[in-house]
């Protein structure tokens, strides 16, 4: 079971924001950036599946992330929960439990032997499917795995996540293109506030990484390699 009463949105992207900070899941690097798997830099990098070994922490986000999707989506929107492959299972599985759901996970592809699945577990028609994932970006992986849910006959039109970039304007228009909401416990504003609060990185660091919040595509346009 889960606790009736949380904190308001905002307290909950500031807590959340502290705990990634505390287990060391937030990079910041001005001067020799992180490449992304699009290939290109990034002076940040996060890395929600160190939570899985944070049973407190893990605890409290899953409950946060549970408040958020039943505030939002409501105590009665869904029948089972799906995980996206690899990040998003433990979550997904940690988030059925606290609903008394169903649990599933979708395979980014089909697994190539026996029934070529990418459904694993028991996904039924007419089902109301909630999505779970570390994190989000751009949105664009979200879409393969919904398409992957629907193809079921199930329903899927809401997707949750502890972690989004919030620096991308597209992304959330592209998921409700896609018939599909967005729900999240913090974004990167949140996170460098936080880390402004606890002093967690240099001036001159959270400078550049504002810097890069505020115009990603051409802080990246800028560094991108000849």
């Amino acid at each position: 079971m889960i606790p009736s009463s949380f904190p308001a949105a905002p307290e909950m992207a500031r807590l959340t924001a502290r705990m990634l900070l505390d287990i060391k899941a937030v990079h910041f690097n001005a001067e020799t950036p992180f490449t992304l798997a699009s290939g290109l830099p990034s002076p940040t990098y996060i890395d929600c599946r160190k939570l899985i070994s944070y049973p407190r922490i893990r605890s409290v986000l899953m409950d946060f992330l549970t408040a958020t999707v039943m505030r939002n989506a409501g105590l009665e929107a869904f029948d089972n929960i799906a995980g996206g492959e690899t990040a998003g299972i433990p979550f997904a599985a940690l988030v059925a439990e606290r609903l008394a759901l169903p649990m599933t996970y979708v395979r980014k592809k089909p697994k190539g032997y026996g029934r070529n699945a990418r459904i694993e577990g028991v996904m039924t028609e007419g089902q109301r499917v909630l999505l779970v994932e570390d994190l989000t970006t751009d949105g664009g992986s979200k879409l393969s795995f919904v398409d992957a849910i629907r193809e079921t006959g199930a329903t899927c039109a809401h997707t949750a996540v502890i972690f989004y970039y919030g620096i991308f304007p597209e992304t959330t228009q592209r998921l409700a293109d896609h018939g599909v909401a967005l729900h999240h416990l913090c974004t990167w504003w949140d996170v460098l506030a936080e880390a402004r609060s606890m002093a967690a990185f240099d001036a001159a660091t959270l400078a550049e990484v504002e810097k890069f919040l505020h115009g990603p595509r051409a802080w990246q346009d800028a560094r991108k390699p000849a």
